[in-house]
């Protein structure tokens, strides 16, 4: 059986969705494929959380302010409650070192645009009474927001349908050819499909689908696992990170080496309230293959973290813990755009952390690459063509 298409998107996570939504918006015909479950893979096994603050400067915080007005109206557009609060986010600091780092970071963010300042001790306390004593300040800003990535994609996925979106799942494709004008994808069952685009939005198994074009996707998994507590009333104004993680990635020399065991998994502290009232207590970063297990140790070290800060949270029962696999590049930052000598082959993946953030401007942007409309990014910094082979063989051996 053979049915055409405009563009198949590979990939139905919140990524690939909002692709679909996009693309049928300038009513294209289109098709995802999803070898497991609608939002089976990072879309649904991760926080709540656009903190802005934790974007890297430059394109990725650009494209994420961006993607944050897109998420105000999404409610609306969607028809349906996607949970979008504007909370506001902390990133709470300990000590003078961290304080200094931070400072001239603030500083760097607010010439992209962003709402954020240092606030002083007493300031803390005010927004969250239960933290701990001895935090020295704190960024604050405003503009910080959280939504439900289940509802988003529920919503993505109903209007999606409404439009004529045709959705293939728990199917697996066994080969991609490229024709004279287009793509056959050869799905296990025997089937196929034909189509002008396809947009590979498969996150870490981003690399399984560039294979089969003949192409190396320096993607990894990256696993983060999150603890979540009991419904409680809230603790404090908004949602809260800690300094030291980012720290740590900006100035590698101000690392504890006294942790290194939460540098090896990648321990940063985050905690978010849900909507309904749970509290969601992250995170590793862990370069751990596509081992889904939670680990005991890793857990507890994410829940002493969160005590130590939060000394209130030694009363609050856990009720499940949860892993899934952030989609990682050298660089840190998204691999989005049409492949060079792939003429109608498209990426969209790579987001690490920031899939939800980035959802909706990245929906948009691979739309206005396939239709050719003019992009006021710099998209050479995303290009795949970005990574030189030797630097890729090298950065993943």
């Amino acid at each position: 059986m053979r049915k055409n298409y405009d563009v198949v998107v590979v990939g139905g996570g919140i990524v690939g969705l909002s692709i679909a939504y996009q693309l049928l918006k300038r009513r294209k015909k289109v098709m995802i494929i999803e070898k497991n479950e609608i939002g089976s893979g990072a879309s649904g096994a991760c926080d709540d959380m656009i903190l802005l603050q934790s974007k890297k400067l430059g394109i990725s915080l650009e494209m994420a302010i961006e993607s944050l007005n897109m998420y105000k109206i999404m409610s609306k557009e969607l028809r349906i409650d996607i949970e979008y609060e504007s909370r506001g986010g902390m990133i709470l600091i300990e000590n003078q070192r961290h304080l200094s780092v931070m400072e001239e970071y603030v500083e760097k963010q607010k010439c992209y645009g962003l709402d954020v300042e240092i606030i002083d001790q007493s300031d803390v306390y005010r927004k969250q009474p239960h933290v701990r004593q001895g935090i020295l300040a704190s960024t604050y800003s405003a503009t910080d927001a959280q939504v439900n990535p289940l509802r988003v994609m529920r919503g993505f996925l109903a209007r999606g349908s409404a439009m004529g979106l045709e959705l293939r799942k728990h199917v697996n494709i066994s080969e991609i050819k490229q024709k004279s004008s287009g793509w056959k994808l050869v799905l296990e069952d025997g089937t196929y499909v034909e189509t002008e685009y396809i947009v590979n939005a498969a996150g870490a198994w981003a690399p399984e689908i560039g294979r089969l074009v003949d192409i190396h996707i320096p993607i990894r998994p990256k696993k983060g696992q999150v603890v979540i507590t009991e419904q409680i009333p809230r603790l404090g104004d908004t949602n809260v990170w800690s300094a030291e993680y980012i720290v740590a990635k900006l100035k590698p020399e101000l690392a504890d080496e006294k942790k290194e065991e939460f540098k090896r998994l990648g321990i940063g502290f985050a905690l978010s309230q849900a909507s309904c009232g749970n509290y969601l207590i992250g995170s590793t970063r862990e370069e751990a293959g596509f081992d889904k297990g939670t680990n005991p140790k890793a857990i507890q070290l994410i829940v002493n973290q969160a005590i130590q800060f939060f000394p209130i949270l030694s009363k609050v029962h856990l009720i499940r813990t949860f892993a899934g696999f952030r989609p990682a590049t050298e660089d840190g930052k998204a691999i989005l755009g049409k492949v060079e000598n792939r003429s109608g082959f498209c990426i969209a993946a790579g987001h690490e952390g920031d899939g939800i953030a980035l959802a909706p401007v990245t929906g948009k942007l691979i739309a206005d690459l396939i239709d050719d409309k003019s992009i006021h990014y710099n998209m050479e910094e995303l290009k795949l063509e970005r990574f030189r082979q030797e630097e890729v063989e090298c950065a993943f051996a």
